[in-house]
């Protein structure tokens, strides 16, 4: 009964939050444009769908999602694992004892990226506009890479403690000298990709990771160390790719300066 009645506070919420989007829509169709509406009963399903759809989506993040990636945190973190069964506190650590918190945090921010439906549909549009020359899963991966590394990098922060910003301005600066050097088109792409990864799948798991780290490890606080994996998820995409676009440009000019090579001289 109490998940029934949280699934209602859920779609009320919602409902909320997505009346505004549809009346401005709405609005400027008839008010400004002064267009009819084609289908209403179709859009007006759709828009059904959409709450339906996010409610249940929101629902099953808050139950099962969200809860495990925080458990594995702790787990991963607990002393008995990695010191041995019959240790219950930690004295003294060094970063290396970790290892398998990078991993996780790595492999967790893959996977959660190839997931996200806004970045499936970032990618069906780049497809589409430039040609097939931007592919689906090329720009996927690419994205998926750069959130890997950066809430692998981040899971490292909360473990040494070092300062975030450290971080991100280092980031940053990667991101203005690449700017200068990569192919002008993938440019706004780039800086997009690492919007929509910071969506309804990876926000989520990766918050609970951070927040499952900081209480966990000895000397980090919640509040101080538990967030910030946020801003690595979408610092690093622009990074990978830009990376991606310039490796493929080489691979392209490479290609060209050997083609005559290859021809037979008679």
């Amino acid at each position: 009964m109490g998940e029934l009645i949280h699934f209602g506070q859920t779609v009320l919420g919602l409902i909320r939050d997505v009346l505004p989007i549809a009346g401005i829509l709405i609005g400027f169709q008839v008010l400004i444009l002064r267009r009819p509406i084609h289908n209403p009963a179709r859009v007006g399903f759709g828009l059904v769908l959409v709450l339906l759809g996010l409610a249940l989506f929101l629902e099953g993040l808050e139950l099962a999602l969200f809860p495990l990636g925080r458990l594995m945190a702790e787990q991963l973190t607990a002393p008995a694992f990695l010191f041995g069964e019959g240790t219950e506190t930690i004295v003294q650590f060094s970063w290396s004892d970790y290892f398998w918190v990078y991993v996780f945090a790595g492999a967790i921010g893959f996977a959660t990226t190839v997931a996200e439906p806004a970045l499936i549909a970032v990618s069906i549009k780049a497809n589409q506009v430039s040609g097939g020359t931007i592919t689906v899963n090329g720009l996927r991966f690419a994205v998926a890479v750069g959130v890997a590394v950066g809430v692998a990098l981040g899971a490292f922060r909360i473990v040494t403690g070092t300062p975030l910003h450290w971080y991100i301005i280092t980031g940053y600066v990667i991101v203005i000298i690449q700017t200068t050097m990569a192919p002008r088109s993938i440019i706004p792409l780039a800086y997009d990709s690492g919007g929509v990864t910071t969506s309804t799948v990876t926000v989520p798991l990766v918050a609970a990771l951070g927040l499952g780290l900081a209480e966990t490890i000895p000397g980090r606080s919640p509040l101080l160390d538990g967030f910030g994996l946020i801003a690595f998820a979408s610092l690093f995409p622009m990074i990978s790719v830009m990376a991606y676009a310039q490796l493929s440009a080489w691979r392209t000019r490479k290609a060209r300066e050997t083609a005559p090579n290859s021809e037979d001289p008679s």
